[in-house]
This record gives structure tokens, C-alpha cells and sequence, in this order.
């Protein structure tokens, strides 16, 4: 069976009269959005807008939330109680349904952004709280997390469908955590460097830490930053190495469809 895999990238995080990011670049790159639900970023105006951009060059859509955090993209910690929490995620999600529908689109998946979802992979009541949210308001969409963590465990147990992730633009410590973006050499900015480490990682099953060491994670999708300058450049160049490796991008939904059996 031809190996393939989904691209996806955080868009929509612009705000008002400012932009953030070249999404209609990148949606001809990728074949998924999360796009965001108006609390790190975006608004109902370019909600609307990312959701028909995407529609149109056929890329599933994803809610997108993430703290309560103009001011600081989304980026840093902020302590809450669970229920709290997973109200403010309830919020978000319904709000991206609701202009989904405005905009005559289908939202297929739910990701958490940035400070949220790296505490939420090590913080089982922040996990819990982010996927009893999406069980309560769309318990039909995939949960997209990061494999191995508290994030993927909370999706199980409330009985969400599962898509794993993995990153084109970070680099991983030796327990399969992102490194902090505190640290020089977390975030890849080198196109070239970013399309030789994805061929591998896809066709090894093999992620490996800034330090070495190979992490043997299975992963459906793999996420490039749409705020970072580079990541039109990234993306582009993951795309065509990927591709000239023989492997298909797809849709998540498409990843995660059962491969048809041929007819005896």
C-alpha cells in the first residue's frame, strides 16, 4: 500500500486590520486548517474568511482553541480550574461550528493551540477538561493530539476518534515532548533541513529528539506554524520531498479512513 500522510498548519490567527501568517499560501500547500476560534487569534471576520479559502481548495477544517490570550498569542501559561477551562474550550468550538455553518463548511477535527496544548500533554485535568469539551459539544470530530501524552490518553478515555500528530518546524526532547521555544534551535526555520527530517520521520516511523535519540512515534499528520515567516518556505519544501519520496497527501479524514480490502 503507497504511504501518505496529512500536512496541516495553524491559520486564521490574524485579528481585526492585522494578519498573521500567508494562509493562502499555505492553503495551497497543506491539506488541513486549525484554525483559530477567536481567543489566541482570529475573529468571526477571518473565521468566515479561512473557513471558505479553505473550502475551496478542498482542506479539512479544524477548531482551533487555545487560552484566552490576545495579547500573547496563545503562548503563555495560564493556570484555571479544569471546568473553567473546559467551558472556554466548549465556547470556542461551538463558535467555530457556528461559522462553519455560516460558511457553508464542515469542520472535521479539534487541535488545541500552543501554551494549552503542551500543558494539556502533561497535565491529565487540562487534558480531560479539553476533551470533555469536544465529547459534550461534537463528539463526531477527530481529537488531533500529540501520541504518547496525557492529551492522547484523556481522547481515549472519553471515547473521541484519535488523529496523531507530529511537527515539520520543532524540535523534540528525549521523552517526545516539543522542546521549549525558550530554547535556541526549537522552532526549524531551514526549509531544506525541515524536508530531509520529514521524508524520515515518515517513512522510518521515526522521530528524532534534538539530542539523537530516535523516538519511535506513530503519526497521521504532520503540523507546520502558520505564524512563523518561514513556514510557506517549510511547508513548500516538506510538500515536494514527501511527495518525491512517494508518499500521498491527503485530507485527515482521508489519513484516517479504513483502507478498502479488494473483493476476494
Amino acid at each position: 500500500m503507497a504511504r501518505r500522510i496529512n500536512i496541516n498548519a495553524d491559520m486564521g490567527e490574524g485579528w481585526g486590520a492585522y494578519d498573521i501568517g500567508d494562509d493562502a499560501a499555505l492553503l495551497t500547500i497543506v491539506k488541513s486548517a486549525n484554525i483559530a476560534c477567536g481567543f489566541h487569534g482570529g475573529d468571526a471576520s477571518v473565521m468566515r474568511r479561512t473557513l471558505e479559502a479553505a473550502g475551496r481548495h478542498g482542506v479539512s477544517i479544524g477548531a482551533h482553541p487555545g487560552f484566552d490570550d490576545l495579547w500573547g498569542f496563545g503562548r503563555r501559561q495560564i493556570r484555571m480550574s479544569p471546568e473553567a477551562l473546559e467551558h472556554q474550550i466548549a465556547y470556542q468550538i461551538g463558535a467555530m461550528l457556528g461559522m462553519a455553518r455560516y460558511a457553508g463548511q464542515t469542520v472535521t477535527h479539534v487541535k488545541a493551540h500552543g501554551a494549552l496544548n503542551n500543558m494539556a500533554c502533561v497535565d491529565r485535568a487540562y487534558a480531560d477538561a479539553i476533551m470533555l469539551a469536544q465529547a459534550k459539544v461534537a463528539p463526531d470530530l477527530i481529537a488531533l493530539v500529540m501520541p504518547g501524552t496525557e492529551m492522547e490518553a484523556a481522547a481515549r478515555a472519553a471515547g473521541l476518534r484519535l488523529g496523531r500528530e507530529a511537527f515539520v518546524d520543532r524540535t523534540y526532547e528525549d521523552d517526545g515532548t516539543l522542546t521549549p521555544r525558550t530554547v535556541a534551535g526549537s522552532v526549524i526555520k531551514d526549509p531544506t533541513v525541515a524536508a530531509e527530517r520529514v521524508v524520515r520521520m515518515v517513512l522510518e516511523e521515526t522521530i528524532v529528539s534534538r539530542h539523537g535519540t530516535p523516538l519511535p512515534i506513530g503519526f497521521d499528520s504532520l503540523c507546520v506554524h502558520g505564524d512563523e515567516p518561514t513556514s510557506v518556505a517549510v511547508a513548500r519544501a516538506a510538500r515536494a520531498a514527501l511527495e518525491g519520496a512517494g508518499v500521498e497527501i491527503v485530507t485527515l479524514p482521508q489519513m484516517l479512513a479504513q483502507p478498502t480490502v479488494p473483493a476476494a
